[in-house]
């Protein structure tokens, strides 16, 4: 006996009646591929159900009592579409790593090569603000990559490479900061990534702007007003135990009462 059902995902309506009672959850999913491409290792499909519990792949159709054109919902992303948020960014060869960069530096604030390059930067670079700046508040900058967002690891959204405690710690921070986000890639991946992780126009907290690689220069200095928390990676593995924004929200309070921060040592934030 034939099925035909209507799989509800993306905002439309694909109907499938090529089934069978006979054919299983996974038969089901390979026919949601070839309509939408979304793998089916990435298929959620809502509602369909044995004794509670999620039906398997090996489930067949017919032990599922669905009616006629049963509308089922479906969560998943396309391959291609994950890569604008989840995959690793492209290479610049402009930029340097936050990790790879030593120890040891070079004083570099009056070197004219370097002063040429930062002039020459802050000449050709626009800043898309966001959100005006607020009178009094400091400027707080948060790399994307293993500090808000592990973007190594795979996820069916970027949800689950969502650091911990993330919108409790911009939330708490703008109370005393603006905030401004950094990331050694294109203007588009920062975008993409900030809307997947609901950064973008959350209601609690406000984003003065955003940075790119193109607003950098390569330059060694001291890291000043730097301040190191352990990065986040393997988001599948640490999630329940990363408590580095919780913790690093708590610093940002207390050094938020002084009038300046240039005597800071932030090596030892933690303590």
């Amino acid at each position: 006996m034939s099925l035909s059902v209507i799989i509800k995902w993306g905002g439309q309506e694909y109907s499938i009646s090529s089934l069978s009672e006979e054919d299983t959850v996974m038969d089901l999913k390979q026919s949601i591929k070839s309509l939408t491409g979304v793998l089916p290792e990435r298929q959620k499909l809502l509602g369909l159900k044995v004794k509670g519990k999620p039906a398997e792949d090996e489930v067949t159709l017919g032990s599922l009592k669905l009616k006629p054109n049963t509308k089922i919902m479906m969560m998943g992303t396309r391959e291609e579409s994950l890569e604008d948020v989840l995959a690793p960014h492209p290479e610049n060869d402009d930029v340097v790593n936050d990790f790879d960069i030593e120890d040891e530096v070079i004083e570099v604030e009056h070197r004219e090569e370097n002063l040429a390059k930062i002039a020459r930067r802050v000449k050709d670079y626009k800043v898309e603000e966001q959100n005006p700046p607020r009178e009094g508040k400091r400027l707080l900058v948060l790399d994307v990559d293993y500090t808000l967002f592990d973007h190594k690891s795979c996820a069916e959204t970027g949800q689950e490479l969502m650091r911990p405690y993330l919108h409790e710690f911009l939330t708490l921070a703008y109370e005393d900061y603006d905030i401004v986000i950094w990331s050694a890639t294109s203007m588009k991946w920062i975008d993409a990534k900030m809307k997947e992780l609901g950064v973008t126009d959350n209601p609690n907290y406000k984003i003065t702007f955003m940075l790119d690689s193109a607003a950098m220069i390569t330059v060694h200095t001291p890291k000043r007003g730097v301040v190191e928390i352990r990065p986040f990676m393997k988001a599948h593995l640490n999630r329940e135990k990363d408590r580095e924004l919780y913790k690093l929200s708590r610093y940002l309070k207390e050094i938020a009462k002084l009038e300046d921060f240039s005597g800071l040592n932030h090596k030892h934030w933690e303590r």
